[in-house]
């Protein structure tokens, strides 16, 4: 009897563990006039650290584009912070009703972040896969001053104007076998970076024989969060990182040290991530 009752324990236990982060996500509907709609997720360390608090901004794929807030955590930070990860930064996912990324908008929720949280606005970062990468990419460029770095996955940029893209610390990668988003879009805005000399600040990775899905394995790893909250906006000349490495073969362990029973991304998230 007394195995049983501690067995019962032990489970509730579990399970009040995996979900105890649900308690520090918060919905903001309708705050931001004609704004997006986003999750604040608020790291269990946040009383502590408050003005310290450094804030990742993650942009999704056209399959998570609509007006139900819920499915922004299909995959991402959220759902990698569900099954486990550690992120210690305040975690904002808006929701794309339908159609490109708006930088201003997505300025917006930075804004309206900064009046409602205590934050380091030195450490902000954006990381967006598909038609987030291109979010990302127009929003850093658009805001330079502000981005302290970004990493875009299997994206591209619909900024005529690229020098913003020089100023900051950026991360391009891209899957070769990539049949959603084919690489030449990363190709494109790298050879531009080269060509009009603003790429000092510039990394790129070409991930041989990665589909389009298996970059979300990316959002899962902790060297993709250590790389981006190493950078500050106010590290003399804005230096990009160049110590941590994501390879190919990093996809395939991504999901190693989750939790037990975590889906295969490459499975899950093929044709879902668009």
């Amino acid at each position: 009897m007394k195995r049983h009752i501690i067995s019962a324990l032990f489970m509730l236990a579990s399970i009040q563990t995996a979900f105890a982060q649900y308690d520090f996500l918060r919905p903001v509907k309708d705050s931001i006039p004609g704004g997006y709609n986003f999750w604040v997720y608020t790291p269990q360390d946040y009383y502590y650290s408050l003005e310290s608090t450094p804030v990742i901004i993650f942009l999704h794929g056209q399959s998570l584009c609509g007006r139900n807030l819920d499915r922004v955590r299909r995959y991402g930070p959220l759902d990698a912070i569900v099954k486990g990860r550690q992120i210690e930064a305040l975690v904002l996912v808006p929701q794309n009703p339908g159609g490109a990324w708006k930088p201003e908008k997505i300025n917006e929720v930075l804004e309206w972040t900064k009046k409602h949280y205590a934050m380091d606005s030195t450490r902000v970062y954006v990381i967006g896969m598909s038609l987030g990468g291109y979010g990302t990419l127009d929003f850093a460029g658009t805001y330079p001053d502000k981005v302290a770095a970004a990493m875009a996955l299997c994206g591209g940029t619909t900024l005529k104007d690229l020098s913003g893209l020089g100023k900051l610390p950026l991360w391009i990668m891209h899957g070769t076998a990539d049949r959603a988003v084919p690489i030449k879009h990363s190709k494109t805005v790298v050879e531009q970076l080269q060509k009009s000399d603003n790429d000092k600040r510039l990394r790129f990775d070409w991930l041989k024989g990665a589909s389009h899905g298996a970059l979300a394995r990316i959002l899962y790893m902790t060297k993709t969060y250590e790389w981006l909250l190493s950078h500050s906006t106010m590290d003399k000349d804005r230096p990009v990182n160049t110590e941590i490495d994501i390879e190919k073969s990093d996809l395939s362990k991504a999901y190693n040290d989750m939790i037990t029973g975590a889906p295969d991304p490459e499975v899950v998230y093929d044709k879902t991530i668009y």
